[in-house]
């Protein structure tokens, strides 16, 4: 039998609706397992990671990334666990926690990735705002599940919500804010978060209250940039948009640092030599072995041990990353074919998104049905218009990729559809 993991106490498996039953699986392993069998999770499989969603068989989507995030995440408590010296047999950070953040933090990303993000903000900037963070705490508090014809939260533990929350500040905190943020009514799960424990003065200032983290939260982030900096980059070479001539010539462009031009060459002699699968594995390697932990002092570190410790990150690591991340920007995201199916997934999402408001806000006696029963309902039931439109914001938030493409051709193409259609 395993020995008790002091590092957690009571407050940390504490959960927002009271005390779960119990079972043979710790209070994290349920988290983690709640939400592996949630639709929300099994629908990131159809959502745009970089590549729209289905076009081809070996690109990431959003759930394998997710996966490939939770991998490295759990890989770094044991790294941390055997190495660290402020870590022991029974003192050791939670990788089944850890593992829960990491497949939890793109739960509340919209159809067409960060282009579907930006749009469903524009639309809801006098409503409350959209961010895909705030979304996914919306899912695990209030609308992961659904029972006996309304939304439920899936009662998180407080670390894990604690591990989600990468950014602290409230929409209101800012002026029309492009992301980065919770919406103003999630500021209650903030306090229990907290514990009731109210931040410092130094800590209200919304940019330091975002970078204000739990350990945990400290390691899915790091693992996240881990995941993306490099396979952004293999799934651009393998989609055609990087090639060894073209990252030659962003090279040539600038004036990179020496350490820079090593890491260019290393990339061009993986894809010359076709070995840029290898090549991306040992990176991530690389960044698993480059984490280690020192003790910290704030206002909650005497209260868990979550906050006690900080994720140090080997510097030069850190820069190797940033410069991936660059060449991925450069040569595909701003590409205009990928700048095309942006803008043609937004304006699917602007014209689904304000054909329901219109029906359902506007004109909120109208009896034309244009969703599922079960979202019809609950969307009815709502007597405030703002209400309905976070509804709305919800419904098309949930959707993935090729319904929301589905929805639009039905509403929008007369060709399109047929009365026996499935919604």
């Amino acid at each position: 039998m395993n020995a008790v993991n002091s590092f957690y106490n009571d407050f940390d498996r504490a959960c927002l609706e009271g005390k779960r039953t119990e079972d043979y699986r710790s209070p994290f392993e349920v988290d983690r397992d709640r939400i592996i069998h949630s639709s929300a999770f099994r629908r990131l499989q159809s959502k745009t990671q970089v590549f729209l969603s289905g076009e081809y068989d070996f690109y990431r989507t959003r759930l394998t990334h997710s996966l490939e995030v939770a991998q490295i995440g759990r890989s770094i408590c044991v790294f941390l666990q055997r190495h660290s010296p402020l870590l022991t047999k029974d003192f050791y950070i939670d990788s089944a926690l850890v593992e829960a953040v990491c497949l939890a933090h793109d739960l509340g990303h919209p159809p067409f990735g960060h282009s579907g993000e930006r749009v469903l903000n524009d639309l809801m900037k006098h409503q409350g705002g959209f961010e895909g963070n705030a979304q996914t705490l919306r899912l695990l508090t209030e609308t992961i599940f659904s029972r006996n014809g309304v939304r439920k939260g899936m009662n998180p533990t407080r670390a894990l919500l604690d591990g989600i929350l990468k950014y602290k500040a409230l929409y209101r905190q800012f002026k029309h804010p492009e992301n980065h943020f919770l919406y103003d009514d999630q500021e209650q799960y903030r306090t229990f978060v907290f514990g009731d424990k109210r931040p410092p003065k130094s800590l209200r200032v919304p940019d330091k209250l975002n970078r204000f983290r739990s350990i945990e939260c400290q390691i899915m982030d790091w693992s996240d940039d881990a995941a993306y900096s490099i396979n952004d980059l293999v799934d651009g070479v393998h989609a055609g948009f990087i090639s060894t001539e073209r990252i030659e010539r962003w090279g040539e462009d600038r004036n990179l640092k020496d350490e820079e031009a090593r890491w260019v060459k290393e990339i061009i002699r993986a894809i010359a030599s076709g070995d840029l699968e290898r090549y991306a594995a040992t990176v991530i390697g690389a960044y698993i072995r480059a984490c280690s932990l020192c003790e910290r002092k704030n206002f909650m570190s005497e209260h868990t041990n979550r906050y006690r410790f900080e994720l140090v990150v080997d510097e030069e690591v850190r820069r190797q990353s940033a410069l991936f991340k660059k060449i991925s920007f450069d040569l595909v995201f701003r590409s205009p074919q990928l700048h095309q199916l942006e803008h043609k997934g937004g304006m699917m999402i602007r014209r689904i998104f304000e054909t329901l408001v219109e029906n359902y806000v506007e004109k909120s006696n109208s009896s034309t049905s244009l969703l599922p029963p079960f979202a019809d309902a609950m969307i009815r039931r709502e007597r405030s218009k703002r209400a309905r439109t976070r509804l709305i914001c919800d419904h098309i938030a949930g959707m993935t990729d090729g319904f929301a493409i589905r929805m639009y051709k039905r509403l929008f193409e007369p060709d399109f559809g047929s009365i026996v259609d499935l919604i």
